[in-house]
């Protein structure tokens, strides 16, 4: 990724734009952040996939703009999978899925973020209707995206 951030330098940018905030059991978010691009290292994914694990949801939480995502020293593969990955207000699942699966590399990067969402000790500290719901959610996502059950 020459004349563009480092893997390292994305880190740095997403652990800062997601200080202080906190996951639905109050853990660090930075940790999930870790989790998912880890999992896309894992699945072997590339430089850019692992990028997008550690931004996908800087502009969905309103952590970053779009406009930085645009200016960022970022390939043009990053920005395009962080902004589909990016789920909007209101949004059908099926139209989410859909951009998903459009933009290459991206359902890697979300197939990560799910196994990390899903994980049992994770969902563990979550009270039960919360646990519920998520799970529905979780499933619905995997079904449209043709991914396995988690």
């Amino acid at each position: 990724m020459a004349d563009t951030l480092s893997l390292d330098e994305v880190e740095a940018v997403a652990r800062e734009a997601h200080a202080g905030q906190t996951d639905k059991s109050g853990r660090p978010y930075a940790e999930h952040l870790a989790a998912v691009a880890d999992g896309v290292r894992a699945r072997g994914g590339s430089e850019e996939q692992i990028a997008a694990g550690w931004l996908h949801d800087a502009i969905e939480d309103d952590r970053l703009s779009r406009a930085w995502l645009e200016a960022a020293a970022l390939p043009r593969s990053v920005k395009d999978m962080v902004l589909a990955l990016t789920r909007e207000r209101g949004e059908e699942p099926a139209a989410y899925a859909a951009r998903v699966l459009a933009v290459p590399g991206a359902l890697l990067v979300k197939e990560a973020d799910l196994a990390h969402n899903t994980d049992p000790g994770r969902l563990a500290e979550l009270d039960l209707p919360t646990r519920t719901r998520l799970a529905e959610k979780y499933a619905t996502t995997r079904r449209l995206l043709g991914l396995p059950p988690g």
